[in-house]
C-alpha cells in the first residue's frame, strides 16, 4: 500500500457551486452576509499568513505556545495511533503533535484544497517516511466518512476555526464530530477565549491594514469567479465586538451608494451608503461554554490547556459515558 493516498469526496465542481449558492443567498438577503471561507483563494491565504505574524494577532502564537508546551501531554492523554485533522491546510502546526507521537501510524488530513493536501503530504513523508497518510478532499462541515485506520483516533480542529460557525452550525458540527468518535477516541479543539475588547478588535483591525486587505479580498474572489464588478475601494473594512454574543464581526461597509453586477448569476446587488456586508463571525469562548457545547453533542471535556496569558485554549474531549 502506498504511504500516501488521496480520496476525493467532493465533486470537482463543488467549490464553484457552493460559491454561487452562498453569493446568491447571502447578497440578496437583508442584512447581507457571506461565509468567511471565500477569503481563502491563493491571495487570501497569503494575506492570512501575514496576519498570523502581525503583533496584534495573538491567536496563532498563543495556540503554538500551547502545542509546543503540551503536545507530549496531549499525545499521552489521547494514546492515538491515528491523527485526523479537519481543515489541515499546510499541516504546519500539526507537526508539534506528530513530533510527540513517534508511534503514530496514520495521519488523515481533511481539506477542500487538493494542492494543499498534496503539498503537505509530500513534505510530511520526507520527514516521516514511516507514516501512512490518507488525505481526504472534503468539506468537514458537510458530514464526513473517515477511512479505516487503527484506533484510538485523535480528531484535531485547530486555529479557533470553530468560532467562525454560528451557534446552530457549531452544534451540528460537534454532533457530526461525535459521530466519528468511537470508544477511546478523542477530539482536540482550539478555541479563542473572551478577553479585553480592545485586544480583540485590534487583532481584526491591525494598523498595517493587512486584515482590511484580507477582508476586501472576498470582492476579488467574486470578480474572478463570478464576474462581479465590486470595487474594493468602494468599501471600508469594519471590525466590531458584539458583547451580547461574545464574537467579533468583520464587515465591509459601503462608502457610497453602489450597485454590484454579478453576470454569472444574472444578479444586480444594490448597496446604500453605509450598508454593510458581514463577511465573518469569530466567536470567543469561556471554559464552561465549551464544556456545555461539548456535552450537548455527547462529549465530555477531559483536559483544558491555555497559553501562559490565558488567551487561547486547547481542550481534549472524549465520548461522554452516557453516549457510549
Amino acid at each position: 500500500m502506498s504511504p500516501f493516498q488521496l480520496t476525493r469526496t467532493l465533486p470537482e465542481d463543488a467549490t464553484g457551486a457552493a460559491l454561487r449558492e452562498d453569493v446568491l443567498h447571502g447578497l440578496t438577503r437583508t442584512p447581507k452576509e457571506l461565509p468567511p471561507k471565500w477569503f481563502y483563494d491563493a491571495r487570501g491565504s497569503e494575506l492570512f499568513e501575514r496576519i498570523t505574524r502581525l503583533p496584534e494577532y495573538y491567536p496563532t502564537r498563543a495556540e503554538r505556545e500551547i502545542l509546543i508546551a503540551r503536545s507530549a501531554e496531549i499525545a499521552a492523554a489521547s494514546g492515538a495511533r491515528t491523527l485526523v485533522e479537519l481543515g489541515s491546510g499546510s499541516s504546519e502546526k500539526t507537526r508539534y503533535l506528530l513530533d510527540a507521537m513517534p508511534d503514530l501510524e496514520s495521519y488523515v488530513p481533511v481539506d477542500v484544497s487538493e494542492s494543499a493536501l498534496r503539498g503537505a503530504g509530500r513534505a510530511l513523508l520526507e520527514e516521516r517516511p514511516g507514516l501512512r497518510i490518507h488525505a481526504l478532499i472534503a468539506d468537514f462541515t458537510e458530514g464526513l466518512a473517515l477511512p479505516v485506520t487503527p484506533g484510538p483516533r485523535l480528531v484535531v480542529f485547530l486555529g479557533g476555526t470553530i468560532g467562525n460557525l454560528l451557534p446552530a452550525e457549531r452544534a451540528l458540527f460537534l454532533r457530526s464530530v461525535r459521530a466519528l468518535l468511537g470508544p477511546g477516541d478523542a477530539l482536540l479543539l482550539g478555541t479563542d477565549l473572551v478577553k479585553d475588547e480592545g485586544v480583540l478588535v485590534r487583532a481584526y483591525d491591525d494598523r498595517a491594514g493587512v486584515t482590511a486587505e484580507f477582508n476586501k479580498n472576498v470582492l476579488n474572489v467574486l470578480a474572478r469567479e463570478l464576474g462581479a464588478d465590486a470595487d474594493p475601494e468602494d468599501f471600508d473594512h469594519v471590525a466590531l465586538w458584539d458583547r451580547e454574543h461574545e464574537w467579533i464581526e468583520m464587515r465591509l461597509r459601503a462608502r457610497r451608494a453602489v450597485t454590484v453586477k454579478i453576470p454569472e448569476l444574472d444578479v444586480v446587488v444594490p448597496f446604500h451608503e453605509g450598508e454593510e456586508l458581514r463577511t465573518e463571525v469569530s466567536a470567543k469562548f469561556r471554559q464552561e461554554g465549551v464544556r456545555a457545547e461539548l456535552a450537548d453533542a455527547g462529549m465530555e471535556l477531559s483536559r483544558w490547556w491555555t497559553d501562559a496569558r490565558g488567551r487561547f485554549a486547547l481542550s481534549l474531549a472524549t465520548v461522554a459515558p452516557a453516549a457510549l
